[in-house]
């Protein structure tokens, strides 16, 4: 019958040995005294601004012009700290003939940063590009209520958002670029096409033989 528990096993290591008393007193004095020797580094903000480090996060930029109202970061927002306003207005056609449409318009947008924990999902959830990171940081204000910041404010940080780092020079090119030219190219050559038609219409014929 085997047993129900196994032999313990003494360990192999040696016991420790008691420290000297006083030793780690001793430490953290000369751990004081070589700071106590050094010159501080420390940064008297505001004179002094911090260097921020790149892509750092400080608040929400609104890029507003790009918003389709489709409330999709004010959902998934975990802290349900967006508030966004609409309305519906007709579009006419485009086209004689055509039907009209409706599209949606902005009427508020707003992000309370007393709720924010900027976790950054918005931003990665929105479709259409309309929400940035800015690394401003400098909004402190006396009241809570204070913190809640319109479109206005957010459109002001959108001008803070720094350049997006370049792409690798093997990487392939956005597929946005790529039918972006293809379709510049297309329009300067149908003008060319257009010039040359025009100029050669504009152009005198010659008298041909035997006319007066």
């Amino acid at each position: 019958m085997a047993e129900p528990f196994p032999p313990t096993r003494r360990s192999s290591l040696p016991p420790a040995r008691p420290g000297i008393p006083g030793s780690g007193l001793a430490k953290g004095l000369a751990v004081t005294l070589r700071a106590m020797t050094k010159r501080a580094h420390t940064a008297q903000y505001p004179d002094a601004q911090p260097e921020l480090p790149p892509r750092s996060r400080g608040v929400i930029g609104l890029f507003e012009e790009n918003c389709t109202v489709c409330m999709l970061c004010a959902r998934e927002c975990p802290d349900w700290c967006i508030y966004i306003d609409s309305h519906k207005e007709t579009v006419p056609p485009a086209a004689p003939g055509g039907r009209e449409r409706s599209r949606n318009v902005l009427d508020r947008f707003a992000i309370d940063f007393a709720l924010c924990m900027y976790c950054g999902i918005c931003i990665e959830v929105c479709p259409f590009d309309a929400l940035f990171w800015s690394p401003e940081f400098e909004y402190a204000e006396t009241d809570i209520h204070e913190l809640t910041h319109e479109r206005d404010k957010l459109r002001e940080w959108m001008w803070t958002v720094p350049a997006p780092p370049a792409l690798d020079a093997s990487a392939e090119e956005p597929k946005e670029l790529t039918a972006a030219r293809k379709t510049a190219d297309k329009l300067a050559a149908e003008q060319a096409a257009q010039a040359d038609e025009q100029a050669a219409q504009a152009e005198p014929t010659a008298p041909q033989e035997g006319e007066a």
